[in-house]
């Protein structure tokens, strides 16, 4: 298995975050990361907000408890807020398609590499598609009107993972080779 293929078994939904800190540092290199993944047209349909301030990552998490669930996120020490920018594509292709055609493709993408090179540095993620978008707008200091994407809370794993079997589709019900 190459070593690509063993991060991305690694890599796995934390659900029980340490009181360790997350540094800044780790933090730069997941948005550089997320910087450097592929989009459509190189349109970067990106932004990241880093919430590493302890008060204002508890006040996030808060934004994220919808129906009794996520209440994990609290423990999470950072967050990384993903947030759709405009795309802007080359002329030509701007003619024939809307502008943000491939931006949720790219911000899938953009989104795994956080988590994937966050799994390479030690550290925990959860992305968490429920927030009180709203909330999150007032307390990140962002137009009512901004579009995200997700909410990625970031940590120290609070235990020793073990190793277990991801439940996934056989290759062959999902691909086929011709």
């Amino acid at each position: 298995m190459s070593d690509f293929l063993e991060l991305a078994a690694k890599r796995y939904s934390c659900r029980n975050f340490s009181d360790r800190p997350v540094e800044r540092e780790k933090l730069v290199k997941m948005i550089e990361a997320a910087r450097l993944a592929p989009s459509g047209c190189n349109a970067q349909p990106w932004k990241f907000v880093v919430v590493d301030d302890p008060k204002l990552a508890l006040e996030v998490a808060e934004t994220t408890k919808h129906l009794g669930v996520n209440e994990y996120l609290t423990k999470a020490k950072a967050f990384v807020v993903v947030l759709e920018d405009h795309a802007v594509l080359m002329p030509k292709v701007a003619k024939m398609i809307d502008s943000q055609y491939f931006a949720k493709g790219d911000l899938g993408g953009a989104a795994l590499s956080i988590c994937l090179e966050a799994e390479s540095l030690g550290l925990g993620t959860c992305m968490a598609g429920l927030f009180d978008r709203p909330k999150l707008c007032q307390l990140l200091d962002l137009p009512a009107d901004q579009r995200f994407f997700v909410v990625i809370a970031v940590g120290y794993p609070a235990n020793e993972r073990e190793e277990r079997p991801k439940p996934r589709k056989k290759l062959e019900d999902i691909a086929r080779f011709i």
